[in-house]
């Protein structure tokens, strides 16, 4: 992972953040993100972590209205934080056309996906729930393959501030239940032999 510092400045205007974001040529396949304020690069993810993601997105299909998306590679801002994620999957109503090309308001996603990878796990259980709470996402799903006690899949909800409530922890090849506007189990066995 490479941290580009954008400036020191901690008045920077968010737009200027979002141009140099989205104006840079940076290395292809990489997911380019902003955290705190700083650009983040890292490698694309791989094959298992993937496997994952797409295993979740398969029996969301089935339950979502016809007028919502799941995407894999869509940025969502959250301009409060200074954050501008790429989730590993995105539940999103198709509500409006979006002020911009390159990213949605992360307040209108309905589900946020995230899979741990070795280097990115911290970003994943502090910084992206502390930013998908405040945007008011209401339920925040993180695969956490690189839990210390074994790879969990942990289910958020009922954000209030910057924080989510648990709703659910399972092992993976453990079901997890999605609540409304969801209602589906996900199955994860799957997930035990990524």
């Amino acid at each position: 992972m490479t941290v580009v510092a954008v400036s020191e400045d901690p008045g920077q205007r968010w737009d200027d953040l979002v141009r140099f974001w989205e104006e840079m040529e940076w290395p292809e396949g990489s997911k380019v993100e902003i955290i705190e304020g700083i650009v983040t690069v890292s490698p694309a993810p791989g094959l298992h972590h993937n496997a994952i993601a797409a295993s979740m997105q398969r029996p969301l299909y089935a339950v979502i209205p016809r007028s919502w998306s799941i995407f894999q590679t869509q940025a969502i801002a959250v301009p409060s934080r200074r954050a501008m994620f790429i989730p590993d999957l995105l539940v999103y109503p198709d509500r409006e056309n979006p002020e911009s090309d390159t990213h949605l308001p992360a307040a209108l996603a309905e589900l946020v996906v995230e899979v741990t990878s070795a280097y990115n796990a911290r970003h994943d259980r502090v910084t992206k729930p502390a930013a998908y709470a405040t945007a008011g996402i209401p339920l925040y799903l993180l695969a956490d393959r690189w839990n210390p006690d074994g790879p969990t899949l942990t289910l958020y909800g009922e954000p209030e501030g910057d924080v989510y409530r648990p709703l659910s922890t399972a092992k993976f090849g453990e079901p997890v239940a999605l609540p409304a506007p969801f209602d589906l189990e996900l199955d994860t066995c799957e997930f035990a032999d990524t």
